[in-house]
């Protein structure tokens, strides 16, 4: 289990890079395989974890804390960016909200070894669709990509997207 961790993402890295780009507010829909970084935000006193019911509430209540002078982040999974589309399209793109989108690539593999009826087919073609830069985090060692995500998100002044590819291994450890 320490070997796969260490070419994984941690989540402890996750957590630093939040904090590194001022992040005020979590905003997610847990679920199963992402439960330790949800331990950890749970946990963290200077990192304020929002959950909600559904990923379109996500966009609507990311928009209303930026409003508030707020620096949120949303974390979902692939198959919610799919749910959430409207959500993201009214409230993120229409309002021009600078936020950053943690996506969960379920279904992905760096091999493009992937079922026609995986989700992770369509996620890419999305963002594009709605023109919505996006990078690609498999390992720690492409965390550093967190950033520039908040930073283009700042400087565009629109959602910017960031693709865990790891979601399956080190993310969930």
């Amino acid at each position: 289990m320490v070997d796969e961790q260490e070419g994984g993402l941690s989540p402890v890295r996750i957590v630093n890079e939040l904090k590194a780009n001022e992040i005020t507010h979590v905003v997610w829909l847990p679920d199963s395989e992402t439960n330790f970084l949800y331990q950890l935000l749970e946990s963290d006193a200077t990192l304020n974890l929002i959950v909600v019911s559904r990923e379109g509430q996500a966009f609507s209540t990311a928009a209303g804390l930026v409003i508030g002078g707020k620096k949120p982040v949303v974390l979902i999974q692939n198959t919610g960016l799919l749910e959430s589309g409207d959500s993201l399209r009214g409230w993120g793109i229409g309002l021009n909200m600078p936020i950053v989108v943690m996506v969960g690539y379920r279904g992905w593999n760096r091999r493009g070894v992937t079922s026609e009826a995986e989700v992770a087919l369509f996620t890419e073609p999305m963002l594009n669709a709605l023109g919505i830069r996006y990078y690609l985090v498999e390992n720690d060692s492409d965390a550093d990509r967190i950033g520039v995500a908040f930073a283009d998100a700042e400087r565009l002044g629109r959602p910017v997207a960031i693709l865990v590819g790891d979601e399956f291994h080190g993310f969930n450890r």
